[in-house]
């Protein structure tokens, strides 16, 4: 599981350091991709390969299911940690992300997420004001 929030720059050619509290359950290589509010996702490789099948069922004749899963897939790389502790990331995605320098690297559950800095601070600003009307409408999760 991942939990927690670090801040490592970003360098001039897009490697960035990974938590070391994160290397162990990311594994030797793990898919790096779009996420969503402008962040990108990083999931260990078994559990890209349980959210692969989810996508793959998704009905082809539904516009939402194609446009989703092109979203997702186009621009998913596999990465691999090197002996710094780093990984490098593709321009798509630093753009995507628009990382520049400062970088906010996030643990959810089964994922890992890289923010923009200033982009994490106005998503958390935004949220943090909404966090109890937020937990109320989770009720209904059974959380």
């Amino acid at each position: 599981m991942f939990m927690g929030e670090y801040h490592h720059n970003i360098d001039i050619k897009g490697r960035l350091i990974v938590p070391v509290k994160f290397r162990d359950n990311l594994g030797e290589q793990f898919v790096l991709t779009r996420g969503l509010d402008q962040c990108l996702f990083g999931y260990p490789m078994e559990e890209w390969k349980l959210l692969e099948e989810k996508l793959k069922a998704l009905p082809l004749t539904k516009k939402d299911a194609r446009a989703f899963t092109r979203f997702f897939f186009s621009a998913a790389t596999e990465c691999e940690i090197d002996k710094q502790g780093r990984i490098n990331i593709p321009a798509p995605l630093t753009s995507y992300g628009q990382l520049e320098k400062e970088c906010v690297i996030l643990g959810v559950t089964n994922r890992i997420e890289i923010w923009s800095k200033s982009l994490w601070e106005n998503y958390f600003s935004a949220s943090e004001d909404s966090f109890a009307e937020i937990a109320e409408n989770m009720i209904g999760f059974d959380i």
